[in-house]
C-alpha cells in the first residue's frame, strides 16, 4: 500500500465508524437532515477522536488495500450497530405512544412522519418529540458521545471485534424497547382497563345504554387526562433510557 494511503487510513477507519454512527442515530437519520451535514459532523468527530485515541491504535502503515477494505467495512459494520441500538431504545417512546394512542381509539388516526416518510400515529409523535426535547436537555447528546468513544477502547481500531456480542447488542436493545414501551404505556394501560370494567359494569346495569358510542369520548378523555399527567414523570424515564445506553457496553 503507498504510503499516504497508509497515513491516512487511522482516519479514514475512525471517520467510518463515526459517519455510520451519525447515520443511524434517532435524530440525525431523519431525511430531512441534509446527508452533507451528517457527514460533516462526521469530520468533526473524527478530528476530535483522533486527537485523543492512542498512538498505537492509528498505526496502519503496512496494510494491503484488500485488508484495508475489509477494515473500513467492519468498522462501518461496528458503527451502525451501535447507531441502531440507541435509535431501537429511543424508538420505545414512540412505540409506547402508539399503544396508548390505539386505546384512545386514534388506531385509525394515523399522520406522515416527515423523518421518516412512514405512517405514524400523531399521539406516539408527540411523546417522542417530547423525549427527544428533554434528553437533549439533560445533556444526552454527552452521553452518545461517550458511547462513541467507549466503543474504540471496547472494540478497538483494526483489532478484535465480536460481531456475536454487537448482535446480541441490538437484540438487547430490542428488548429493551420492548420493555420501556410496556414501562411507560402501563399505567395509561391500566387506566383503560378500569374504564373497561366500569363500562362492563354500566353494560349490565343499563342496558338500553349504547356503550360503543359512550365509550369513545371516555376514551378520549380519560386517554388526554392519563397523558398529561404522565409527561412531567418524562424526565425520570429520560434518566432511566440514559442509564441503559451507559451501561450498554
Amino acid at each position: 500500500m503507498t504510503a499516504w494511503l497508509g497515513l491516512l487510513l487511522p482516519l479514514a477507519l475512525i471517520f467510518a465508524r463515526t459517519t455510520a454512527f451519525v447515520f443511524a442515530l434517532p435524530l440525525f437519520s431523519s431525511r430531512s437532515v441534509p446527508a452533507p451535514l451528517k457527514a460533516g459532523l462526521g469530520v468533526m468527530l473524527t478530528v476530535f477522536f483522533a486527537r485523543f485515541l492512542p498512538a498505537p491504535e492509528l498505526a496502519g502503515a503496512g496494510v494491503p488495500v484488500l485488508l484495508a477494505i475489509v477494515l473500513l467495512a467492519r468498522e462501518i459494520a461496528c458503527g451502525l450497530a451501535l447507531g441502531l441500538a440507541a435509535r431501537l431504545v429511543f424508538n420505545a417512546v414512540q412505540q409506547g405512544g402508539i399503544l396508548i394512542g390505539r386505546q384512545m381509539g386514534f388506531a385509525m388516526a394515523s399522520i406522515i412522519d416527515p423523518s421518516t416518510g412512514e405512517q405514524t400515529q400523531p399521539f406516539g409523535m408527540y411523546l417522542d418529540v417530547v423525549f427527544t426535547l428533554l434528553f437533549f436537555i439533560a445533556g444526552g447528546h454527552h452521553l452518545l458521545l461517550r458511547l462513541i468513544r467507549r466503543s474504540f477502547e471496547v472494540l478497538p481500531l483494526a483489532g478484535e471485534m465480536d460481531f456475536g456480542a454487537l448482535a446480541a447488542g441490538v437484540l438487547a436493545a430490542g428488548s429493551a424497547m420492548l420493555m420501556f414501551a410496556l414501562k411507560l404505556a402501563g399505567p395509561v394501560l391500566a387506566g383503560f382497563l378500569i374504564l373497561a370494567v366500569v363500562l362492563g359494569v354500566l353494560a349490565r346495569v343499563l342496558p338500553e345504554m349504547d356503550i360503543l358510542l359512550t365509550s369513545l369520548p371516555l376514551r378520549v378523555a380519560v386517554g388526554l387526562i392519563l397523558a398529561t399527567v404522565m409527561v412531567p414523570f418524562l424526565q425520570g424515564f429520560t434518566d432511566e433510557v440514559a442509564g441503559w445506553l451507559n451501561r450498554f457496553l
